[in-house]
């Protein structure tokens, strides 16, 4: 019998859901063992439920091919044969937030992509290099939805992951304001060339609610706990665009800082993010990048096509790094917005959940 964690998929079906199930397969600590969607697709083997529709660059790995795929609305269900579940469903909001508290009260802990809880005040939204402790916050979560076990964490929006590991490796020289403009790949929404034709060859100047995601979520990052909640940071004042653009894979941002301290060198600010690390690089966690931060020298880097899948997705790569006549100083961010900045964030959120003695078997 596998030592390894039971790990359901709510959402399977969908590309953030497939990656979760292409980043697990051979997983040291967790195993995909049940795979919930919506009541369409409940019934049949995965393999059948995603024929036509299996958008990953690699196959449907071996081990989940004739898993039958439950209804994700028959909670227990799903519950009862799994340590923990990641959740990807595509529903409402409040759909979202009642079903993801459901599993939690069955004490099945909940790592969540979706944005529904992330500003519920006792719910941590982590980077696990960034604020690891905010998940003490799920003792008074725990109190308030009544279980032992249970609880609901989740991850932040991908468009954050180009620039707030960034700032947050420069917080000595005091970043006080920024100006942030992402370029968002179309996987983002959930698609891909064949899905969104109309993206070829096109940029679309809008994507909903990303641009208060992009100012607001830092702040919580960056918050305290406080009275059983997370409080949010003051600052820094970030303003934002969220552009779509035709590339698959990889949010680019450009960003423009002030600092209070003054006289800063290029040399420090480089120094701060290569010699940045955190909680998973020092507990060596199975999806953790060694460098969590890669400094590209070149003027025309970093590059979506070159450096989109650093450290297998899961670092963040930053060049042009240079003065600026009305900021202080500028750079260009790239993360992997659906590995780092969707199912690998979440999973290297799970295996902190797990180092912390949060998930166990149950």
């Amino acid at each position: 019998m596998s030592e390894k964690l039971k790990v359901g998929i709510l959402g399977g079906t969908g590309m953030v859901g497939q990656r979760f199930i292409a980043l697990l397969e051979n997983h040291p600590w967790f195993e995909v063992t049940s795979i919930a969607a919506s009541p369409r697709s409940a019934g049949q083997t995965y393999e059948e439920a995603v024929q036509g529709r299996w958008k990953m660059d690699t196959p449907i790995p071996e081990a989940v091919r004739h898993i039958v795929v439950k209804n994700v609305n028959e909670i227990e269900n799903t519950a009862s044969e799994v340590d923990f579940v990641f959740s990807a469903v595509d529903m409402t909001k409040e759909e979202i937030r009642q079903i993801e508290e459901a599993y939690a009260k069955t004490e099945t802990p909940v790592v969540s992509n979706n944005s529904a809880h992330r500003w519920t005040p006792d719910v941590p939204m982590v980077v696990p290099e960034i604020n690891p402790h905010h998940m003490e916050v799920i003792r008074y979560q725990r109190q308030r939805l009544g279980t032992k076990r249970g609880f609901v964490a989740v991850k932040p929006n991908c468009s954050i992951q180009s620039y707030a590991p960034v700032l947050t490796a420069w917080k000595e020289f005091e970043p006080y304001e920024a100006v942030v403009s992402t370029y968002q790949a179309i996987s983002g929404a959930g698609k891909t060339f064949a899905d969104w034709p109309q993206m070829e060859g096109n940029i679309i100047p809008y994507i909903g609610g990303e641009e208060e995601k992009s100012e607001k979520e830092p702040l919580r990052i960056w918050g305290e706990i406080k009275d059983g909640v997370i409080e949010p940071a003051k600052g820094p004042l970030i303003t934002s665009q969220c552009i779509r653009v035709p590339v698959l894979n990889g949010h680019t941002a450009s960003v423009f800082v002030k600092f209070k301290k003054q006289q800063i060198q290029k040399e420090q600010l480089i120094e701060k993010l290569l010699s940045y690390s955190g909680v998973p690089q020092q507990l060596q966690l199975p999806s953790a990048p060694k460098q969590f931060i890669q400094y590209l020298q070149e003027d025309d880097r970093p590059q979506v096509a070159l450096d989109v899948d650093y450290e297998n997705g899961m670092g963040i790569s930053v060049g042009r790094l240079r003065e600026d006549t009305v900021y202080d100083w500028k750079f260009v961010g790239l993360s992997h917005n659906t590995v780092r900045g969707a199912a690998g964030g979440a999973v290297l959120c799970a295996e902190l959940l797990k180092a912390q003695g949060y998930i166990t078997k149950k």
